[in-house]
């Protein structure tokens, strides 16, 4: 009987062997293809400029884009714009999850609050946030601060309306469980409801950081003297689209950089 079950562990251990190869086999594989696809497109791009298939006036080319971030960065200007861009974004990306978590939680604690503001909640989400850019500016001054409480606005209901529906969709059994036990609702908050929501909120942060980039650089389109997004508005009126691409390309750099932050969260806290 022994035997058996030691043959039987055996077993087990060797299909969990398997299991895990095969998973290691995946991630390298998707790996892979991956940055074949990136280095496919990058060869394709080069070859398509160098043999006039396209103007590299307009579509550039990744040596010219190389060149140009290099000759940005020697003029010492590059890094200024970048750290200004980071910073705007961070510093949004954080208010505008905090804020919008904390008022979710207020509209899930009264639901006479929710329908109330339900609607509105609706209309802002739909509203397109760059038409309110000039009121922006008169409330808050241009530069940073703008950029900032654009960043906010983009990002702010999708989180809070996100997060709402993870507090109301909690298992109303577990609810009523809890309240058999005479938990009060901070109890039912805190051991429950927010816990329930993790998986969410990591996706919430997922969404966040593409959505305060575009934030980020929509404010500074309206009003900045630094940034990614001053960087592409101005290589567009002065007609160098090489300066345009190289900014789009260090954007995507630095997206990818915090989404990368963000993705081991939704590992963490998966259903």
């Amino acid at each position: 009987m022994k035997r058996k079950n030691k043959n039987k562990i055996i077993s087990y251990s060797n299909a969990r062997k398997q299991y895990l190869k095969k998973i290691k086999k995946d991630k390298i594989l998707v790996l892979f293809w991956q940055i074949t696809i990136f280095v496919l497109f990058l060869g394709i791009w080069q070859l398509l400029a160098d043999f006039g298939v396209i103007d590299p006036f307009f579509f550039s080319s990744p040596s010219r884009i190389a060149t140009t971030i290099v000759d940005l960065a020697k003029d010492g200007n590059l890094w200024i714009h970048i750290w200004t861009s980071l910073y705007e974004t961070i510093i949004g990306f954080i208010i505008a999850t905090l804020l919008g978590v904390l008022i979710a939680i207020l509209l899930w604690w009264s639901e006479k609050l929710r329908r109330i503001m339900e609607p509105y909640l609706i209309i802002l989400n739909s509203l397109p946030k760059i038409a309110l850019g000039p009121m922006i500016i008169f409330w808050v001054g241009s530069g940073s601060s703008a950029t900032v409480v654009m960043c906010v606005l983009i990002c702010i209901v999708i989180t809070t309306i996100s997060m709402l529906n993870a507090f109301i969709s909690c298992d109303s059994d577990k609810i009523l469980l809890m309240k058999s036990m005479h938990a009060n609702k901070f109890q039912i908050l805190f051991k429950l409801i927010l816990p329930n929501a993790l998986p969410e909120f990591t996706s919430v942060l997922k969404i966040n950081v593409g959505m305060s980039w575009v934030g980020t650089i929509m404010g500074e389109y309206l009003s900045s003297q630094a940034g990614l997004g001053y960087l592409i508005n101005y290589g567009s009126q002065i007609l160098k689209l090489d300066i345009v691409m190289a900014s789009i390309t260090l954007l995507c750099i630095l997206a990818a950089g915090m989404y990368f932050l963000v993705s081991p969260l939704e590992k963490k806290y998966k259903r």
